[in-house]
């Protein structure tokens, strides 16, 4: 065997394992030696007469409010967690197969896979059953607020402590990083659905104007903030259902609007980080006194979420320069840190 064929075969042993960030709204993959590869919305459109599968990802996402009675769109995962484990298994099989180098690999790929603090034993043994039907040989499951320090830059190994706050769709991590373990961490099922579920009902409400899923992470994507930003008047044109009449109906929405309609999950994001500042040890409350906090996920992005924060805590706050993709930077760094990844995989 000469040396190019020998490297080859190196290359496609070791360079196809994979990290995944299982999020609710959206799933990524990371590839080792690569990088992310791929970002899909973790949302799959099935047919209801024989539970085929029809679309995944984007292709699934422009079926949402759209299909007819025979196809339904679905989110297999709700609040960070499996909610329908047999098409949550055939979308991470699509994803595995979709990223790996080629389906006749020698070895199956090794996965590393994104999940909630907070997740229970039983939903431990489903992400981690669902990875190996799916076509792992091995896989090992990483608390997100970690891996979303590890992509964040944040070295976590070290003693000092660092507070990260990771706002996903479905959950909400606040814990306390240090000396490659989470000395504390609270975890809240409320984060992006749940802003879009407000801007829902808050639109139906004033206006009885009935908006889609889609529309409403629109409307908090355009117009969302937790506190003004500056003196611009930000405003859009929605579109709906007239819940008197049933007919379409079109209706212009303020910035400021939509934060009345966000303020109370707001305001549980920061009393979540007020409770796990409670419970944090002297010593790393003072760390976190000089390094303050750091915002991940796609929460993160919300407008002057960091301003809420630092006023209300008086702390130090830092988005992370790519807040959407610090959990899959994470854990496409643990394939390259063994140690670290035996440390600080969650047990069976």
């Amino acid at each position: 065997m000469n040396a190019a064929t020998l490297s080859n075969l190196l290359m496609r042993v070791f360079m196809n394992d994979l990290a995944i960030d299982l999020g609710t709204a959206n799933t990524l993959v990371f590839r080792r030696g690569v990088g992310i590869i791929l970002n899909e919305p973790s949302i799959v459109a099935i047919h209801e007469a024989d539970q085929s599968i029809i679309a995944i990802g984007r292709d699934a996402k422009a079926m949402l409010g759209r299909t007819p009675g025979h196809i339904r769109a679905i989110r297999p995962l709700k609040d960070g967690v499996i909610a329908d484990f047999d098409v949550t298994r055939q979308m991470l099989d699509y994803l595995i197969s979709k990223a790996r180098i080629s389906r006749q690999a020698i070895v199956r790929p090794r996965v590393v896979i994104g999940v909630p603090s907070g997740i229970t034993q039983v939903e431990r043994r489903a992400v981690r059953t669902a990875g190996m039907q799916a076509g792992a040989r091995e896989v090992y499951l990483i608390e997100e607020p970690m891996a979303a320090a590890l992509g964040a830059g944040i070295a976590v190994s070290e003693p000092d402590g660092t507070l990260i706050v990771d706002i996903g769709g479905g959950t909400t991590e606040v814990a306390v990083i240090a000396l490659a373990g989470v000395v504390y961490c609270k975890s809240v099922r409320l984060a992006g659905d749940e802003m879009d579920e407000a801007i829902v009902e808050y639109v139906r409400k004033h206006y009885n104007l009935l908006v889609g899923e889609r529309q409403a992470e629109e409307i908090k994507v355009t117009l969302g903030s937790a506190r003004p930003v500056d003196d611009e008047l930000r405003m859009m044109e929605i579109k709906g259902r007239d819940l008197v009449d049933g007919l379409p109906k079109s209706v212009v929405i303020t910035e400021e609007e939509v934060r009345e309609a966000l303020r109370e999950t707001v305001t549980t994001i920061i009393e979540t980080v007020h409770a796990c500042l409670e419970r944090t040890p002297p010593e790393l409350a003072a760390d976190i006194s000089d390094r303050g906090i750091v915002l991940t996920g796609g929460g993160a992005l919300l407008r002057g979420l960091d301003r809420a924060l630092r006023e209300d805590t008086g702390l130090p706050v830092t988005v992370a320069d790519d807040p959407l993709s610090c959990v899959a930077l994470g854990v496409g760094k643990m394939l390259d840190q063994v140690d670290l990844l035996a440390r600080v995989a969650m047990p069976d």
